[in-house]
Formats: C-alpha cells, sequence, structure tokens
C-alpha cells in the first residue's frame, strides 16, 4: 500500500513538472510572439540594447518620450524602456541592471515620480511583469529575493508568465505595437480633454530601502561612466511645494541634473495635450520631446552641468544652481 502510495506520488510529481516545464515554453514561445505592449519591450531587453540614450520609469516616461524626435534633435540613438505600471525605484534598477548585462549606454535618464521614495502597502508587486525575464541576469534576480517571490520563479517556469499571460496571448491577435516608436507607446487624444487643474496631496513620509535602490542606481550609472539625468515630466496637477524635495536633495548631493517639468506648472495652459491628469497624449507627448530634447542636449553638451561639486537644474530654458 505504502510503495502504491509512493508511486502514484512520484507520477504526480513528474506530471507535475513535465506540465509546469512545457508550460513554460509554450508562453515563452507566446511571450516571443506577442503584439501587446509589454512583451516585445521584455523581447528587447532580453537580446539587448544599442541605444546610446536610455530612459527608463514607469508609464508616464513610456508614454511621454518619442525617441524618433529625441534621435533627430539629439543626433543619437534613443530607446524607451518604460514600463506602464512598473511602479517605481524597484523596477527601475531591475529594468537598469538588465539593459547593463549587454550594453552600456552614454545617457541613461530616469523618470520620477513620489512612488520612488514614498512608502507603499505592496512596493514590489509590479517585479512580477519582469519575471520572464527570470534566470537572464543574476544581479536584477536579486531583487525577487528581496520581494520574496525568487524561490517560487526559480521552481516554476510556469509562474513566471502569470502577471502578462491573458494580455500576451491576447498579443497574438491584436496588434498594439503598429505605432510604437523604439519603446515609446502612443496615447490617443481624448473626446473630451480633462476639465481642469486638479489638486495634489502632498507626500507623507519617505521609504529608506526605496531612497537606498536609488542610490544603487545612481552609483551602477556613476560605475559605467554613464551620464544620468532626473526628470519628472508634466502632470496637469498642481505640484505642492517641496513635492520632490527629497529626491532633489539625492540629485544635489550627486550632481546630477534634476529637469522638474511638473512643478513648473508645463503645459498646464494647454489641457488640450493631456490624456488624463497624470499622463500626455500622443501630441502632447510630441510637443514636449522636442522641448525635452533641447534641455538635454544641454546638459550632454556641457559637462559642468550636473557636476560632482553641486546640483544645477534646468528650469525655463535657464540653468539654475543650487
Amino acid at each position: 500500500m505504502k510503495r502504491r502510495l509512493t508511486v502514484t506520488l512520484l507520477c504526480l510529481l513528474a506530471g507535475l513538472y513535465a506540465v509546469d516545464r512545457l508550460g513554460g515554453l509554450l508562453m515563452e514561445q507566446v511571450a516571443h510572439h506577442t503584439r501587446d505592449v509589454l512583451g516585445p519591450k521584455l523581447c528587447d531587453l532580453e537580446r539587448g540594447l544599442d541605444a546610446d540614450v536610455v530612459l527608463i520609469g514607469a508609464s508616464r516616461c513610456h508614454h511621454h518620450y518619442v525617441p524618433s524626435i529625441l534621435s533627430g534633435s539629439l543626433g543619437l540613438s534613443v530607446y524607451n524602456a518604460g514600463v506602464g505600471g512598473s511602479d517605481n525605484i524597484f523596477s527601475h534598477c531591475l529594468v537598469l541592471r538588465h539593459v547593463l548585462s549587454r550594453h552600456v549606454p552614454r545617457v541613461v535618464c530616469l523618470e520620477l515620480m513620489t512612488a520612488d521614495f514614498a512608502p507603499e502597502a505592496t512596493p514590489f508587486l509590479a517585479l512580477s511583469f519582469f519575471a520572464p525575464l527570470f534566470g537572464r541576469c543574476a544581479e536584477a534576480d536579486s531583487l525577487y529575493r528581496l520581494s520574496g517571490t525568487y524561490w517560487r520563479y526559480q521552481v516554476s517556469h510556469l509562474y513566471r508568465y502569470n502577471a502578462k499571460a491573458a494580455s500576451n496571448i491576447l498579443g497574438l491577435f491584436f496588434d498594439r505595437q503598429r505605432e510604437a516608436d523604439h519603446g515609446y507607446m502612443p496615447l490617443p487624444r481624448p473626446s473630451s480633454p480633462p476639465s481642469g487643474l486638479q489638486p495634489e496631496s502632498p507626500v507623507q513620509g519617505r521609504d529608506s530601502l526605496k531612497l537606498s535602490y536609488l542610490q544603487q542606481f545612481i552609483t551602477l550609472c556613476r560605475q559605467h561612466r554613464i551620464r544620468l539625468v532626473f526628470t519628472v515630466s508634466p502632470k496637469l496637477t498642481k505640484a505642492p511645494g517641496g513635492q520632490y524635495a527629497v529626491l532633489k536633495a539625492v540629485a544635489r548631493a550627486n550632481g546630477i541634473p534634476f529637469l522638474d517639468y511638473h512643478s513648473q506648472g508645463l503645459y498646464h495652459d494647454h489641457k488640450a495635450y493631456f490624456k488624463d491628469f497624470a499622463h500626455l497624449c500622443d501630441p502632447g507627448a510630441r510637443q514636449y520631446s522636442l522641448r525635452f530634447a533641447a534641455d538635454l542636449k544641454r546638459i550632454i553638451d556641457n559637462p559642468a552641468i550636473g557636476g560632482q561639486e553641486r546640483g544645477i537644474y534646468i528650469r525655463e530654458g535657464r540653468k539654475v544652481v543650487r
């Protein structure tokens, strides 16, 4: 009886193992052929990027920076590695690790939000988006140890595709990449623009672990001699005074240029540029990319901007020393 039970359990485990490995192989093929939003970008990260300028961030990066416009202005190749829903600095560090595993860009632009330093209940949730890349870069995989999901992805290959399985499968039938531009995904102009300027609540507290990973991001760029630039793109909200003070202090301490267009109120008088209160639609993104390209070119052409001994911020087309 015991022997039969043992054989049954072994057969069951072998069957589960086979289903997991075959399912993982199947979903890997789906991920490599899907035309959904995220799948092609993960494939680009897996193959390696060869762009001179790489933009990293969440959805506001993904939808606000048009590489073809930036490339034309800068005379450099540009790739938008922003991932919608990637939430915070933990995801951005993971993306940077994957980029550096195969290529060292000249410039990295990091689109920041208050979520990159503010406390959250589930700060590691978005790391699951990148699980299909698990096992490709040991340094990036260390973040899964931090989140507590490392052994789940190590044991189950199928589980790695759990977060985006449905959208990847739909992407085999519906092409969402037709208007993509080197990682940029345009948002359509809404039938009616947002009604007006929204107030924004000030951030309460700071997460020391997030700030330590932001410092790791900076250190990685410095070790690879990458020019790092911090940015906050426009929003149709009024930023409270000192909303980005924590991030600006980090930039100042590390001599990093900080381009803060939100606090400026850029495009607050052009509501038609916005898809919603947090995101620019495609016409707005194109106008903003022209503006951003001019400021970024000024930084790239002037090594003194963002030097190690002082932080210099670009605001309204002028250098402001702080």
